[in-house]
C-alpha cells in the first residue's frame, strides 16, 4: 500500500504569506424622500424656524436617476425653502463626506434644477433678500389680468356653507390669458410646486394662447403696511374650439397651496370656473384625468347646483319611484336607470356639466331620494353593480374608454392630437383578471368603493343643504 509522502521542504525557509481578499463596499444609495425636506415660507423669519410649513411632495424620487436614489454621499441632508412671496427656492445641502461607491456621485445641483429651474438661487442671502425685492412681484404680474367675481345673483354665494363664505371674503380670482399677459412668467414660477404636489403632472405649454390661468389671490398688508398679493392657488384651463361657433373648457391643472387647503378656497375657485363657463355660454366644462380627492370636491360642487335645478327634479323623482318598486336584485337584467337624453342636454346647456360627470352625480341624486335609505339599499347596490359591470366589461356601455392619436398641426407639430371614443369590447381603463372568480371579486370591490364614495358625497351634500 502506498504511503503519503512527507514534505521535504526546508524548515528554515520563510513561510508563504497568505493572500488577503478584500470586499468592496457597494454604495446602496439613499432615497431622495429620506434626505430632503421642503418648506414653504412667507417671510425671512420663517426660514430655519421649527414652525415653518413643511410640504409633502408626491414623489421626490422621480427626479433622481432611474431608481430614485442619491449616490456618493454620507450623512446627506438637503433642506429646501420655497418662498410663497416670489417663489424663489434655496437649497441648503450638508453632508459628512463623499465617495464613489461604484455608482458615481450624484450631481445634486443638476437634479434640483430639474425641479426648480431658474427659481433656484445660489446664495441664501439672495434668497432672503427676495422677500423684500420681490414683495410686489406677484402684484405686478397679475396687474394686466382680468379680475373675476362670483355672481351673487346665481345664488351660489348666498347658499354656500360658512367655510366658503369665509374663504371668499378677502380673495379674488384673476384670469390671465397666455400670450397676452404675464401668465407664462407667473406659471414658470409655479411649475416647481406643480411638479412636487400634483401627481403625474407635467408643465403646460406657455407658448400656446389657448391656455388660460385663473389665479386665486389674497391681498394682505405686509409688515410695512403695504398691500401684498399672495397666490393661494391656481387652475390652468384650455379653451377648445367647438363646432360651429362655441368653445369647450378643459381644466388641465388645479392646485391650492398646502397652507391654504381644506379652507374652502378650492371650492371657490371651482365655483368661479363654473360661473365663467355659464356666463360665456361655452359648450361644457370638462376635467382632464381628475384625481380622486378633486373629483370628490367637483361632484359636491356640481350636486349643489343640480339639487336646485328644477328641470331635472321630475326625472330624479321618477327614477327614485321606479327603484322603490323593488326586487331589482332578484332580476336577471337590471335596468340602468339612466336620465332621459333631454335632461342630460338641459344640464349641459344650463350648468355646463358634461354627460360623464352628470351620470356620476345622477347616482348620488337617486341615493339622496331614497327614504328610508336602508330599505332600498340592496336594490340601489344592484343598480350600481350592473352599471359598473357594463362599463368594465363593455355590455351596453355608454362610457367606453378614449384613445389619443398624435397628428400634425399647423400650430405645433409636436403637440397636436385627436381623441376618439373606443368601441364596445375594446380595452377598459381597468385591467380585469381573466379568471372568472377573480373578476367577480374585482367587480365587487369596485362596487363597494363606488357605493362608499356615493355615501360620503351624499353625507357632505346633505349637511350643506339649506
Amino acid at each position: 500500500m502506498g504511503q503519503k509522502q512527507q514534505s521535504t521542504a526546508d524548515p528554515t525557509a520563510e513561510p508563504k504569506k497568505r493572500r488577503r481578499v478584500g470586499f468592496f463596499n457597494v454604495d446602496s444609495g439613499i432615497e431622495a424622500k429620506d434626505c430632503i425636506k421642503v418648506y414653504l415660507v412667507s417671510s425671512k423669519e420663517e426660514v430655519g424656524s421649527p414652525d415653518s410649513f413643511c410640504i409633502d411632495p408626491v414623489d421626490l424620487n422621480s427626479f433622481f436617476d432611474e431608481d430614485g436614489k442619491i449616490y456618493g454621499y454620507q450623512g446627506l441632508k438637503i433642506t429646501i425653502w420655497v418662498s410663497s412671496i416670489s417663489f424663489h427656492a434655496y437649497a441648503d445641502i450638508t453632508f459628512e463626506s463623499t465617495s464613489d461607491g461604484g455608482k458615481g456621485i450624484t450631481d445634486l445641483k443638476a437634479a434640483l434644477q430639474r425641479i426648480f429651474a431658474e427659481t433656484l438661487v445660489e446664495s441664501k442671502d439672495d434668497f432672503l433678500q427676495a422677500f423684500s425685492t420681490g414683495s410686489n412681484l406677484i402684484g405686478s404680474m397679475i396687474s394686466s389680468g382680468e379680475i373675476l367675481k362670483l355672481k351673487a345673483s346665481n345664488g351660489r354665494v348666498t347658499d354656500c356653507n360658512s367655510d366658503l363664505k369665509a374663504a371668499i371674503s378677502d380673495v379674488e380670482v384673476v384670469r390671465m390669458v397666455v400670450g397676452k399677459t404675464a401668465a407664462g412668467h407667473l406659471y414658470s414660477r409655479l411649475i416647481p410646486l406643480v411638479l412636487l404636489l400634483v401627481d403625474g403632472s407635467s408643465p403646460i405649454d406657455v407658448s400656446d394662447p389657448s391656455w388660460e390661468l385663473y389665479v386665486l389671490i389674497q391681498k394682505k398688508p405686509d409688515q410695512q403696511g403695504e398691500i401684498q398679493c399672495r397666490v393661494l392657488g391656481f387652475s390652468a384651463i384650455y379653451r377648445f374650439y367647438h363646432y360651429p361657433d362655441s368653445s369647450r373648457l378643459r381644466l388641465g391643472q388645479i392646485l391650492v397651496l398646502p397652507p391654504y387647503q381644506h379652507k374652502g378656497y378650492g371650492r371657490y375657485l371651482m365655483e368661479v370656473l363654473n360661473d365663467v363657463a355659464v356666463s360665456e355660454d361655452v359648450y361644457d366644462l370638462t376635467v382632464e384625468e381628475p384625481l380622486d380627492y378633486f373629483q370628490h370636491v367637483r361632484t359636491c360642487v356640481d350636486l349643489s347646483h343640480l339639487l336646485v335645478f328644477d328641470p331635472i327634479q321630475h326625472a330624479v323623482s321618477s327614477a327614485v319611484s321606479r327603484l322603490k318598486q323593488g326586487k331589482l336584485s332578484k332580476k336577471i337584467h337590471i335596468p340602468r336607470f339612466m336620465p332621459p337624453p333631454s335632461v342630460i342636454d338641459d344640464v349641459r346647456r344650463s350648468l355646463k356639466i358634461n354627460k360623464k360627470q352628470f351620470l356620476k352625480c345622477w347616482e348620488v341624486l337617486i341615493y339622496l331620494g331614497l327614504d328610508p335609505v336602508d330599505k332600498y339599499m340592496e336594490d340601489f347596490v344592484s343598480i350600481i353593480s350592473s352599471r359598473v359591470k357594463d362599463d368594465i366589461i363593455g355590455k351596453d356601455s355608454g362610457t367606453n374608454g378614449k384613445r389619443v392619436i398624435e397628428v400634425p398641426s399647423d400650430y405645433d407639430k409636436e403637440m397636436a392630437f385627436v381623441m376618439y371614443r373606443s368601441q364596445v369590447g375594446e380595452a377598459s381603463d381597468v385591467q380585469m383578471d381573466e379568471n372568472q372568480t377573480n373578476q367577480e371579486e374585482q367587480l365587487r370591490q369596485l362596487v363597494d368603493e363606488r357605493v362608499k364614495e356615493i355615501k360620503s358625497i351624499a353625507q357632505k351634500v346633505s349637511g350643506h343643504r339649506v
